[in-house]
C-alpha cells in the first residue's frame, strides 16, 4: 500500500467523521484507532450524547454493513447469534443469521441485557466466529463491535464483569459538546442532520489493508521497555486489586501502532502510547470504580518515566 495515499485516505476519513461528530476530535480519532487495531469499542455515557451517531458515521465512512441491536432484559442469545428454523418444504432446518453477522454491530445499552446474553456477544467478539447448534460460522472481516452502556448507577443495568470488559480494546466517554459545537448542532450543521451527506470513503478491502499495515508499524526495544514499565507500575499500585495483564499490554501495543498510523508514521513513539493509555488501560485496572481506575491510569502516566 502506498503510504502517502493511505495517509491522505485516513485524513479524509477523520475529516468526514469530525464533520458529523463536532467538537470530539480526540474521541473520533480514538474510535477510528480502535477499528484499525482490530479491537472493539465500549462507550459509556448518558443517553443523547452522540454514541449512536458516532457508530453510524463510522459505518457510512468505512462502507461497513451496520446492524443496531437494542439490548433489553428479555433479549436472548439466539436474538444475537441467530437460530435454526425448520423449513417444512425442504424438511430440514435452515439457519437464520442474527445481527452479529454484520461488519459493524452497535450493541446499544449492553448493560441492560442479562449476563447470559452479554456473554454470547462477547464470546463472538473474542473468537470472530460463533458456534450455534454444534456448527461454527465465521463472522465478517472486518468485524467491529461498538457497545454502549449507561452509567451503572442507572436503574435496570447489569454491570459487565472485568473479564468481559477486557474484550473491549478501548472504553470512551463522549461527554457534553462544547458551546460552539452545540450551537452548530442546533443550527442543523452537525450530528444526524449531516449524517446522510457523509459519503463512503473506503471499502472493506482497503480497511483490511490498513489493519494489516498497523501490524507492521515498527516498535523499537526502548518502547517495549516503556510498555513493560507501565504494566509493572500498575501491578504494584496500592489502590488496585490487580494491574494490567499481558493481554492488556498487547492491546496497548496494538492501539499505539494504530495511533502512529493515523499520525502518518511507520514507527511508534512514546507519545502514541501515552495517547491511548487511559482508554486502553483505564477499564482494565481493577479498583471497583471506573473513576478510580482511570485516575490511577493518568497517575501512572505521570510517574513512569519514558525509557529512552
Amino acid at each position: 500500500m502506498n503510504r502517502p495515499v493511505a495517509r491522505e485516505g485516513l485524513a479524509a476519513v477523520l475529516a468526514g467523521l469530525e464533520g458529523v461528530v463536532l467538537g470530539k476530535s480526540r474521541e473520533v480519532r480514538l474510535a477510528l484507532c480502535c477499528l484499525l487495531a482490530r479491537g472493539h469499542l465500549l462507550i459509556e455515557d448518558l443517553p443523547g450524547l452522540g454514541k449512536t451517531t458516532l457508530a453510524q458515521s463510522l459505518a457510512r465512512v468505512t462502507g461497513l454493513d451496520m446492524q443496531r441491536l437494542q439490548f433489553t432484559s428479555d433479549l436472548l442469545p439466539a436474538d444475537v447469534l441467530g437460530v435454526s428454523v425448520f423449513d417444512p418444504r425442504e424438511a430440514s432446518f435452515r439457519f437464520h443469521p442474527g445481527p452479529i453477522f454484520h461488519g459493524l454491530v452497535l450493541a446499544d445499552e449492553i448493560n441492560r441485557a442479562t449476563p447470559k446474553t452479554q456473554s454470547a456477544l462477547l464470546e463472538a467478539m473474542e473468537e470472530s466466529r460463533v458456534t450455534v447448534e454444534g456448527e461454527t460460522r465465521e463472522l465478517p472481516d472486518p468485524f467491529f463491535v461498538i457497545a454502549t452502556q449507561n452509567p451503572q448507577e442507572q436503574a435496570g443495568t447489569f454491570p459487565l464483569p472485568e473479564s468481559q470488559l477486557d474484550r473491549f480494546l478501548m472504553r470512551l466517554s463522549l461527554g457534553y459538546p462544547d458551546p460552539r459545537a452545540e450551537r452548530e448542532i442546533l443550527r442543523g450543521r452537525a450530528g444526524r442532520a449531516t449524517l446522510e451527506m457523509l459519503p463512503p470513503l473506503l471499502d472493506a478491502g482497503t480497511l483490511r489493508r490498513w489493519q494489516d499495515r498497523c501490524e507492521t508499524i515498527h516498535v523499537a526495544e526502548p518502547l517495549f521497555d516503556y510498555l513493560q514499565a507501565l504494566a509493572a507500575a500498575s501491578r504494584e499500585h496500592p489502590e488496585l486489586s490487580w494491574g494490567l495483564s499481558p493481554r492488556g499490554v498487547l492491546s496497548l501495543l496494538r492501539a499505539a501502532r494504530a495511533w502512529a498510523l493515523l499520525a502518518g508514521r511507520d514507527h511508534v513513539l512514546p507519545d502514541d502510547v501515552q495517547a491511548v493509555w487511559v482508554p486502553v488501560a483505564g477499564h482494565r485496572l481493577s479498583s471497583g470504580r471506573r473513576e478510580t481506575g482511570e485516575a490511577v491510569a493518568r497517575q501512572l502516566l505521570e510517574r513512569v518515566p519514558v525509557v529512552r
